[in-house]
């Protein structure tokens, strides 16, 4: 690990809705440790509280009980200003519709967030430049989101959640719009980026190819946590897809791409997003842009 990702601690951490006069509990006393530098995916059918959990831990949402903690500061207890400093300068956030601006550029997408931020001009540049080469699109940087592909669209966002540098990302469904091919890409990404900057990531998936991949599985049901393996999870999983009545989504065993990252694609450079005091190597080499119809298709 060559830099310090964020920690994440929910303790006994429940959320109550009201809806028809009835009380709905989307969470109930979950209770999780995630260390820095983790890659862990939340997993379980619709409706188990995943994206709730998320909304929690971004300070989106607060718990009708618990605690809630992000290196060890009470995000249930914070200010609206509070909350907003953590969100710029802590937390990337990866959305399954993407959540691009339709009529700005890939480059102005990226840029946005960090003028926001109040980041000057020539690092902005620098850091959405870097972004872009990483995620393999400094090519298509000035394309408008309806001139990209929705993988395309996918790594505009993650690379507009990098260009921020944050110590952990939220990433709900980042690839329920894509195909397995362009999935195992951006998970692969998702992966590299735990392991070889040290940012801890937490994603919301139904995707079997994100618990393969994942450093850590946990699954959550009825809005509690299962306290299984990953091998248990798995197979669940699996005989969930094997029923008539599962959609079919993913390729068939044996044809589904198992890929190896994007970075094993274009060759990142990883030490342009190392921060300031951080040590170690960074793999591959820098300038390597991806083939786009290779990375798409």
């Amino acid at each position: 690990m060559v830099s310090q990702g964020a920690s994440v601690e929910l303790r006994s951490v429940s959320r109550r809705f009201r809806a028809g006069g009835e009380d709905v509990w989307a969470v109930r006393e979950v209770s999780l440790s995630v260390r820095p530098g983790e890659f862990l995916a939340l997993v379980g059918r619709s409706g188990s509280g995943k994206t709730t959990l998320l909304n929690l831990i971004a300070g989106l949402d607060r718990p009708t009980s618990g605690e809630v903690l992000v290196d060890g500061a009470r995000v249930d207890q914070m200010s609206d200003r509070e909350l907003d400093r953590l969100r710029r300068g802590t937390i990337g956030f990866i959305f399954q519709s993407f959540g691009l601006l339709p009529l700005l550029s890939a480059r102005e997408n990226v840029e946005l967030p960090l003028r926001i931020a109040g980041v000057g001009y020539r690092e902005r540049q620098k850091r959405v430049d870097e972004a872009l080469a990483f995620v393999g699109l400094k090519k298509r940087a000035e394309h408008r989101p309806y001139e990209l592909s929705g993988g395309e669209q996918q790594r505009v966002a993650i690379a507009r959640a990098l260009a921020a540098r944050p110590r952990l990302i939220l990433a709900d469904e980042p690839t329920g719009e894509l195909d397995s091919a362009t999935a195992s890409v951006v998970f692969g990404l998702l992966r590299d980026l735990a392991r070889m900057e040290g940012i801890t990531i937490i994603t919301c998936t139904h995707d079997r190819l994100v618990m393969e991949m994942a450093g850590r599985v946990e699954e959550l049901a009825d809005g509690r946590l299962v306290t299984e393996g990953r091998r248990e999870v798995l197979e669940r999983t699996l005989a969930r897809e094997r029923s008539p009545f599962a959609a079919a989504r993913s390729a068939p065993p044996g044809e589904a791409p198992t890929g190896s990252g994007l970075s094993s694609l274009i060759g990142a450079d990883y030490s342009q997003f190392r921060r300031p005091g951080s040590a170690g190597g960074a793999a591959g080499t820098p300038g390597q842009e991806v083939d786009e119809e290779q990375a798409e298709r």
